[in-house]
C-alpha cells in the first residue's frame, strides 16, 4: 500500500519517436511493411523446426526458441508505436508501463541467456565433438532453456521491484516512444542515484559481461575451427560468424542504452528504435538464410502447403 500511495502519477505521456508528422509516417510504413513481411517468417521458421524430424539437433532447437523469443519481443513495442503515431495524445497507465518494461526486460534477458546457450552449444561441438551427444543430450537442452527463462525472470523482476519503490508524483512525460528503465527513473521525485547504479549494474554490467564472454568463447571456436581441416570446417565458420553478427545486433544497442549513467542522448530514440522492432525480427532470418539445412527445409515446406 505504502508504494500505491507513493505513486500519484496514474499514466505517463509518450513523447514519441519525433515530433514531425512527415517521418512519422514515413517510420509507420517502413515499420509496418517490414513488421508484415518479417514476422511470418519468423513463425515460418518455429513450423518448419517444429515439423521437420530431420531438425532435431540442439542448434535447432534453440534457433526455433530464439525466433519465439524474438517473435514476441517484437509484440511488446511495435503494435503500440504503430498506433501512437495516429494519436496525438499518447498515453500509457502506470501499470501498463510497469508491465511492458517487465516484458521488455524478461524477454530481453531471456534473449541475452539463449545467445550463451547456443555459444556453448557450438563450443561443445566444434571443441569437443566427441563428447557433444553426451552432453547436450535433450534433458540437458530442456534445463538450459529453463534457466534461460527463469534468468530473464529474475532479472526483470529486479527492475521492476527497483522502480517500484519509487515516488512518482509528476512530471510524467517520457521522451521516448515505449517505457524504459532510463526515461521511467528520471522522472522520479527522488534522489536516483543508488538506483540507477543498481540498474546499470544490472543491465549494463551484465550485458557488457555477456557480450565480452561470447566474444572470448567465439574467438576460441574460430581459432579451434581455423586449425582444423575437417570437411565441416567452412559450415563451422558460417554458422559461428552468424552468431557474432547477432551478437552484435543484440549487444550493442543494450551496451550503448544501459552502461551508461541514464542521459539522454541524440541517438537514443535510433537506437531504442533497432533495438526493439527491427533488430528482433532479424536476428532469426539472419540464422536461416545463412542455414543450409533450415532453408532446404523451409521451401520443402512451402511446397508442401502449395501442393
Amino acid at each position: 500500500m505504502e508504494i500505491e500511495n507513493s505513486t500519484v502519477v496514474k499514466e505517463f505521456i509518450l513523447l514519441g519517436l519525433t515530433p514531425s508528422r512527415n517521418i512519422q509516417l514515413l517510420v509507420f510504413v517502413l515499420v509496418l511493411i517490414f513488421y508484415l513481411i518479417i514476422l511470418p517468417g519468423n513463425f515460418l521458421i518455429i513450423l518448419t523446426i517444429r515439423l521437420d524430424p530431420g531438425l532435431t539437433a540442439p542448434l535447432y532447437f534453440f534457433l526455433g526458441n530464439l525466433a519465439f523469443l524474438d517473435a514476441s519481443y517484437s509484440f511488446i513495442v511495435a503494435p503500440r508505436m504503430l498506433v501512437d503515431f495516429f494519436s496525438e495524445k499518447k498515453v500509457i497507465s502506470y501499470r501498463n508501463c510497469i508491465a511492458q518494461l517487465f516484458f521488455l526486460h524478461f524477454l530481453g534477458g531471456g534473449e541475452g541467456l539463449l545467445l550463451v546457450a547456443m555459444a556453448f552449444d557450438r563450443y561443445i561441438a566444434i571443441c569437443r565433438p566427441l563428447h557433444y551427444s553426451t552432453v547436450m543430450n535433450p534433458r540437458a537442452c530442456y534445463a538450459l532453456l529453463l534457466a534461460l527463462w527463469l534468468g530473464g525472470f529474475v532479472h526483470s523482476i529486479i527492475q521492476v521491484a527497483l522502480i517500484l519503490r519509487l515516488p512518482f508524483c509528476g512530471p510524467n512525460q517520457l521522451d521516448n516512444f515505449f517505457c524504459d528503465v532510463p526515461q521511467v527513473i528520471k522522472l522520479a521525485c527522488t534522489d536516483t542515484f543508488v538506483v540507477e547504479l543498481l540498474m546499470v549494474f544490472n543491465s549494463g554490467l551484465m550485458t557488457l559481461l555477456c557480450f565480452l564472454g561470447l566474444l572470448a568463447s567465439y574467438a576460441v571456436i574460430l581459432c579451434r575451427v581455423r586449425g582444423s581441416s575437417s570437411e565441416g570446417k567452412n559450415k563451422a565458420m558460417s554458422t559461428c560468424t552468424t552468431h557474432i553478427i547477432v551478437i552484435f545486433l543484440m549487444f550493442g544497442p543494450s551496451i550503448f542504452i544501459y552502461t551508461r549513467p541514464f542521459r539522454a542522448f541524440p541517438a537514443d530514440k535510433v537506437v531504442s528504435l533497432f533495438h526493439t522492432v527491427i533488430f528482433p525480427l532479424l536476428n532469426p532470418m539472419i540464422y536461416t538464410l545463412r542455414n543450409q539445412e533450415v532453408k532446404a527445409s523451409m521451401r520443402r515446406l512451402f511446397n508442401q502447403l502449395l501442393a
